[in-house]
């Protein structure tokens, strides 16, 4: 049964592509790991991955490659730097960029790789965060050649309950980023309310559950809302620095595509103003703090 399993390559073991591995450890799939942190992969390694030395080495133990990473300029390293993944990528392969990016650059680093090595590329962005992450359930948006897709579909399924085929390359990325934009100002908003809340002697506490059900309630509410209320911002689950880099990617898209985003443009500006005050590597929930009297740190 095993043999059938297709070979799976995976660089970035990070909050995300930890738990994302173990996933598909679990479910059988001969995997090949890479980390510029080589130790992140021991857990991974006593599991049964392979460890390899560069992004390179991935393309020789594995028909499909994935990738879980920082940023562009990080995916761009990875697969086109020093023996990056293009210096071992084969025709027929493919590779599968989990990451968010900006879309422009998604289409041309597709382009590029598919004419120096004939290896296909999917952006499949997820949202779900480490939780959805750690129990399959991530939602998974996916750009790039139907047929493409086809292959790795079951391989997704292991990670994700929803994968949707947005369209083209770069169409996933830009999926990424209209939800990036819902989630980001939600949770501007949601971090106003408790504090309008706890300044006007509302049991912030309450807030999630009072609205949940109703036309206001979402996933953030029922997770920021009371860890906002409790000033309960460990452990970090994902990084303001991650909302940050996905808003200004929305932004300037939309300002590639002649788009009006003007409570995104705002998000982002809020947002920089609080990774500003030493909260980039901090959960989200702490944006509360920017309402905040000063000392109203718990």
């Amino acid at each position: 049964m095993m043999a059938t399993l297709p070979a799976l390559g995976f660089a970035g073991i990070g909050l995300m592509g930890l738990p994302m591995c173990r996933r598909l450890l679990a479910a059988g799939y001969p995997l090949t790991v890479w980390n510029r942190n080589p130790a992140k992969c021991a857990a991974l390694v006593e599991a049964g991955a392979r460890q390899v030395a560069t992004p390179a080495e991935l393309c020789q133990h594995a028909d499909v490659v994935m990738l879980c990473l920082a940023d562009t300029a990080v995916v761009r390293e990875v697969v086109f730097g020093a023996a990056g993944v293009a210096e071992g990528a084969k025709s027929g392969q493919l590779l599968v960029d989990f990451s968010s990016l900006e879309p422009t650059a998604t289409r041309e680093m597709a382009t590029a790789l598919a004419n120096k090595t004939g290896m296909g590329w999917l952006d499949a962005p997820v949202s779900g965060g480490v939780v959805g992450a750690e129990a399959g359930s991530l939602a998974i948006m996916v750009g790039g050649e139907a047929a493409d897709l086809a292959r790795v579909r079951p391989v997704l399924l292991t990670l994700g309950q929803r994968v949707t085929h947005m369209g083209a390359v770069g169409a996933g990325q830009v999926t990424k980023a209209c939800n990036q934009m819902i989630v980001a100002c939600n949770a501007l908003v949601i971090a106003e309310v408790v504090s309008l809340a706890e300044r006007s002697g509302v049991d912030a506490s309450l807030i999630a559950e009072a609205l949940a059900g109703g036309f206001a309630d979402s996933k953030p509410l029922q997770i920021l809302a009371p860890q906002m209320a409790e000033s309960r911002f460990e452990p970090v689950k994902w990084h303001v620095r991650t909302l940050l880099k996905d808003l200004d990617t929305a932004v300037k898209f939309s300002r590639e595509q002649g788009s009006a985003t003007p409570i995104s443009g705002l998000a982002a500006q809020l947002m920089r103003l609080h990774g500003g005050q030493g909260f980039l590597e901090k959960d989200p929930s702490t944006l509360v703090q920017l309402y905040r009297e000063p000392d109203s740190t718990d």
